[in-house]
């Protein structure tokens, strides 16, 4: 399967997810997971699943896996049908040339490091002579750079080296694609940053195909090629990780990846060349740029987006009145690299990040600046 980019370059579609729907039975009802959803992947590239719990975003990753099977649409990888809502195609599991790796990596703790990762091919489909066991286990186990542990115990390796070892065994029969459920939430925070650069290095290596899953914003900005924003069921937007953080199409986007102040107002102006707006918040005016598709009128309601992070913060004006504000600073919170404030304008309050060396004490006066074009403008229904 081929498909050309938005540069005009032929793309090899790995895997192909069509018109996927899957409900759930609950006591008396039915609970709906997944509300048609569509994706197509490249080879060679990581695409995530981003939503909050109860999205749908693992109910996609099962279905793909053959864990758990879609009430109608088309499942494809490369060029095999896995499943087919239309023709009654359904490959077992085991058939699929899939790779898995859980949230709680599921290493057999009565086993050592070699056992663990040769498990699926004792188990598998396909049969093995120990010496291709031995083969495929050294190299799995040199890629994630556990060379060396084959004798280690389970019970003894930290959290990094089970997640290692749970990656090597989803790798060692070499599957056409690798799927990664919340791989990375069971560690804590410095090691996770660290497994997670390590985890980036690897599947660039390795040119793996790569369906990951995750509620963690920051996972899905640093090891994407492409987001799929998820929601009751639905793809929300979909695009390249700085797209999503920069053009959000949807409030509910904005919001989830990245921290956003959102503030209700209706549109008293348009600029239809540049697409800056002008916003009544019905306390103060502000500009901004339209990044959806739809090109606003003048009294649509809309929502005026201003990340906390691309607020200047002054002790003076800086000469214009153009997204100025004065304002309050009520709460101080320094967190090392950075400062992060709560500012009170005129009985809004706004969350406001600055660098950490930046001196802000409890109720000093200050005036907060934001550049029209880092300011987005989106409609108020989703």
């Amino acid at each position: 399967m081929k498909q050309k980019d938005t540069a005009g370059e032929e793309q090899v579609i790995k895997l192909k997810v069509e018109d996927l729907h899957k409900t759930y039975k609950a006591e008396d009802r039915q609970v709906p997971a997944l509300q048609g959803v569509s994706l197509h992947i490249n080879e060679g590239d990581v695409y995530t699943l981003l939503g909050p719990s109860g999205c749908g975003k693992t109910t996609i990753l099962r279905c793909v896996a053959g864990l758990e099977k879609p009430d109608r649409g088309e499942i494809i990888l490369d060029d095999t049908v896995l499943y087919s809502g239309s023709t009654g195609a359904a490959v077992p599991p085991y058939k699929r040339n899939l790779g898995m790796v859980f949230q709680s990596y599921a290493i057999w703790p009565h086993m050592n490091v070699f056992d663990n990762v040769a498990f699926p091919l004792f188990h598998g489909g396909r049969k093995h002579s120990r010496q291709d066991v031995r083969e495929h286990v050294t190299r799995a186990l040199k890629m994630v750079q556990l060379e060396g542990m084959e004798n280690r115990s389970a019970t003894l390796l930290s959290g990094g080296q089970q997640q290692r070892v749970a990656l090597a065994r989803a790798l060692v029969y070499q599957p056409g694609i690798l799927l990664l459920d919340e791989p990375l939430s069971n560690l804590d925070a410095r090691l996770r940053d660290e497994v997670r650069k390590e985890l980036k290095e690897l599947v660039k290596r390795l040119n793996l195909t790569v369906l990951y899953v995750t509620h963690d914003q920051v996972e899905a900005l640093s090891l994407a090629d492409r987001i799929a924003v998820m929601r009751s069921g639905v793809i929300i937007q979909e695009g390249a990780p700085a797209d999503i953080y920069l053009s959000p199409q949807a409030p509910f986007v904005a919001a989830f990846v990245g921290k956003a102040n959102q503030i209700k107002g209706v549109i008293s102006e348009v600029d239809r060349t540049t697409k800056i707006c002008t916003v009544n918040t019905g306390i103060w005016q502000s500009r901004g740029v339209c990044c959806t598709e739809r090109v606003f009128d003048k009294g649509d309601e809309v929502v005026f987006l201003i990340r906390p992070n691309i607020i200047a913060v002054s002790e003076r004006e800086n000469g214009t009145s153009i997204n100025t504000l004065e304002a309050g600073v009520k709460v101080v919170t320094f967190t090392g690299a950075q400062t992060e404030c709560i500012m009170d304008c005129r009985g809004v309050q706004l969350e406001v990040q600055v660098p950490g060396l930046v001196r802000l004490t409890m109720g000093q006066r200050v005036y907060l600046h934001f550049d029209p074009q880092v300011c987005q403008i989106l409609p108020v229904t989703e």
